[in-house]
């Protein structure tokens, strides 16, 4: 699995102009891909390392101040483009595979402890967000 994390003040995630999810306070945003050889173990993993991931304010993680985490599905992470002038997407897990593995790092969080909201699988969304520091980092699992 490969995660892009983001510190925010705040984010959102809109479908069809109605707001699906958002955390108002600081917290993460995290984008999430999964790709075929993925299982619920990744998913685990990745959870637990976005829970305890130390680069809010003053070293600290979401499980340190129970900050909020914004969660959203994204099959794009594995694009390939470097060949040509198009991405491929072979790389990605096609949707039946990955949504339950996507859901399982949600579930996994809240499991933990955490406050998540999401985004909706497979629609089109609008992201906006603020990003705080601003800190952007790349996690594969």
């Amino acid at each position: 699995m490969r995660a892009v994390v983001q510190r925010v003040s705040s984010a959102s995630v809109e479908v069809e102009g109605r707001t699906v999810g958002a955390v108002a306070e600081p917290g993460l945003l995290v984008l999430v891909g999964v790709t075929h050889t993925d299982t619920r173990a990744e998913a685990a993993k990745l959870a637990a390392k976005l829970w305890g991931l130390r680069v809010l304010h003053g070293e600290k993680s979401c499980s340190d101040v129970s900050a909020p985490l914004l969660v959203i599905s994204q099959f794009t992470l594995y694009g390939d483009a470097r060949k040509g002038r198009r991405p491929t997407w072979q790389a990605a897990a096609p949707g039946p595979v990955a949504e339950p593995l996507v859901n399982a790092v949600v579930e996994e969080l809240r499991s933990l402890g955490a406050h998540v909201e999401t985004g909706v699988f497979g629609a089109d969304m609008k992201v906006s967000l603020v990003n705080d520091g601003p800190i952007t980092l790349v996690l594969d699992v």
